[in-house]
């Protein structure tokens, strides 16, 4: 009987296979009955297409899907060295993520072309393009964990880096002190030790009898606990609401990321943008904001990918929309990229220069 760590391999295997042909055999087959219906239900169209599909599945299969997964399963040596690009990822994108909405456009062209309106390709094929694309990534966050155990028996920071111990602040604890220190009594009885003589010089005074500066002393704030993300436990009768699995948070954080995408895509859907020239910029730019999905998790370069391949052109791409067709895509995601962009510009370079630095300023 095979183990658990078989089955669950199995089982990965044919969840990312399925995520890899299914969207492309879906969206090819709508594709081919849209042009047995604009060429006058000429089957011979649409068998052809379908066979096209069944052929480059295949042909993509055999000779990169195959491969590259069992190189990954075997760990060889030029994959293993891999740290901040994900190969099984890269390659679901190009050979079937980018083929999908290459299909989208050339729907939208053919019909622009024939003076019709016949499908727009929405609900299902999009969907499920978008729907097989994160859950590949999904998938392939979940390879290194268990799913039968807790979650305390692993590492519970899988998806981005939070604050797990104390900052300090520094206060001053000490004045300058300009003659040795002599022990005295405090009010609660608490003594200070004489402080220790080096040299003939005590530590409050430089070798030439000068005063020293300043003593500082850390100091634990008490406010860093509101900044960590770990589980406390709680044992009272609510507890059961204080319960919390970052497995189960995964499914929700990747859905989340990518809502900015979805809802450029849904754009794509609206009648008026699908059968004209602005189809093109907004499935390039919906895929090409998708090659973040390359990225290792946790990895620095998701703050300047976001930004460059995903705020930055899909702001100028609402605000054209919006001057061309109205009020097309809600006014709340174009702000979310504006202020993205600039807060990003802002912390990221202009807190380095020598303007921002002054510590007169908050």
């Amino acid at each position: 009987m095979p183990s658990g760590k078989t089955v669950k391999l199995i089982v990965y295997e044919i969840l990312e296979f399925t995520a890899f042909v299914a969207p492309v055999f879906v969206v090819l087959e709508r594709f081919a009955g849209l042009l047995r219906d604009i060429s006058n239900q000429d089957w011979t169209t649409y068998w052809l297409i379908v066979s096209v599909s069944v052929a480059y599945v295949t042909s993509v299969t055999l000779l990169a899907w195959v491969p590259l997964e069992y190189m990954v399963l075997k760990r060889r040596r030029f994959i293993v060295e891999i740290s901040q690009w994900r190969p099984t990822v890269l390659t679901y994108l190009v050979l079937s993520t980018a083929p999908c909405f290459g299909i989208l456009i050339a729907s939208s062209k053919v019909q622009v072309d024939a003076d019709l309106r016949l499908d727009q390709f929405t609900e299902l094929p999009v969907s499920l393009v978008l729907f097989s694309m994160i859950f590949v990534d999904i998938v392939e966050q979940l390879r290194p964990h268990r799913l039968l155990a807790p979650a305390d028996d692993f590492d519970t920071d899988m998806t981005s880096p939070v604050l797990t111990h104390l900052d300090t602040v520094t206060t001053i604890s000490a004045q300058m002190i300009s003659d040795p220190v002599q022990t005295e009594d405090t009010p609660n009885g608490v003594t200070h030790p004489e402080p220790e003589v080096r040299n003939g010089v005590p530590p409050g005074r430089w070798q030439d009898g000068t005063p020293t500066r300043p003593t500082y002393t850390p100091r634990t704030t008490n406010t860093a606990y509101l900044y960590s993300t770990r589980p406390r436990a709680y044992s009272g009768p609510m507890k059961i609401l204080w319960r919390r699995d970052p497995r189960a948070e995964l499914f929700v954080e990747s859905f989340m990321f990518w809502l900015d995408t979805v809802e450029m895509v849904r754009i794509g859907g609206i009648p008026d943008v699908f059968y004209s020239a602005w189809v093109f910029p907004v499935y390039i730019f919906s895929f090409v904001s998708t090659l973040r999905l390359a990225i290792t998790p946790n990895n620095p370069l998701h703050s300047w990918a976001g930004v460059v391949l995903q705020d930055f052109p899909f702001f100028v791409l609402r605000v054209a929309l919006l001057v061309v067709f109205g009020y097309v895509t809600p006014v709340l995601f174009l702000m979310k990229n504006l202020i993205v962009c600039l807060t990003y510009v802002y912390f990221t370079f202009l807190t380095k220069l020598k303007l921002f630095r002054r510590q007169s300023m908050f």
